[in-house]
């Protein structure tokens, strides 16, 4: 922390935090960075929220769809995997003319099938969450990456997770998605060492 002196007055400045080099300069990138990526999610509707938001990313940054996350809660019913399973065809129409969301058909109808794969997996293993966290033995990977070009793009988990998703009827969750999917919901910790946020997520321990 330094205090500057400016016009008679004791400006105090805050240390910059070391952050991942994605978090960059943007508000939305950095509050999601420090409070979310790399958090493990065991909620199911939460984990539904991610794998819905990392499909419609596809061919899109991350920084349009968190900017678009709060339409996305109000168009899909807060996440609620039992209402959006029941969506039909008029609400299908009525997404597909929302500005607050992507508009995208396949997109869009993926949501709803993968609300039905999401039901189904429920009751077969008691909750999503279950299901998920067998691909790591119920705990975050801890990574050591120095610097984001050794964070990789997919891994042979994902890859697996992507394989039994799409057996079961998943869309839009090729390897790539899946890993940025585990990512997000804590399944491996891959902030980089010189980020404050990877110790704070068990890195190092």
């Amino acid at each position: 922390m330094t205090k500057n002196k400016i016009h008679g007055r004791t400006e105090v400045s805050l240390p910059i935090l070391p952050r991942c080099a994605w978090a960059g300069s943007d508000p939305h990138y950095q509050a999601y960075h420090d409070r979310e990526w790399g958090v493990p999610v065991f909620e199911d509707r939460l984990l539904f929220e991610f794998l819905t938001l990392e499909g419609a990313q596809a061919g899109l940054s991350w920084l349009t769809i968190l900017r678009k996350r709060e339409a996305y809660r109000r168009a899909f019913a807060g996440f609620d995997p039992e209402i959006v399973a029941r969506f039909d065809d008029a609400k299908v129409t009525e997404l597909l003319a929302n500005p607050g969301i992507v508009r995208n058909r396949l997109k869009v109808e993926s949501t709803i099938t993968n609300g039905h794969a999401f039901l189904a997996i429920q009751e077969e293993f008691g909750s999503f969450a279950a299901y998920l966290w067998r691909f790591v033995d119920g705990r975050p990977l801890q990574n050591r990456w120095q610097g984001i070009g050794e964070v990789p793009a997919s891994t042979p988990i994902s890859d697996a997770l992507s394989r039994d998703l799409k057996k079961r009827g998943f869309r839009f969750v090729g390897s790539t998605i899946c890993y940025a999917y585990m990512q997000a919901v804590g399944m491996v910790n891959d902030h980089t060492v010189d980020c404050f946020r990877w110790r704070e997520l068990g890195g190092g321990a």
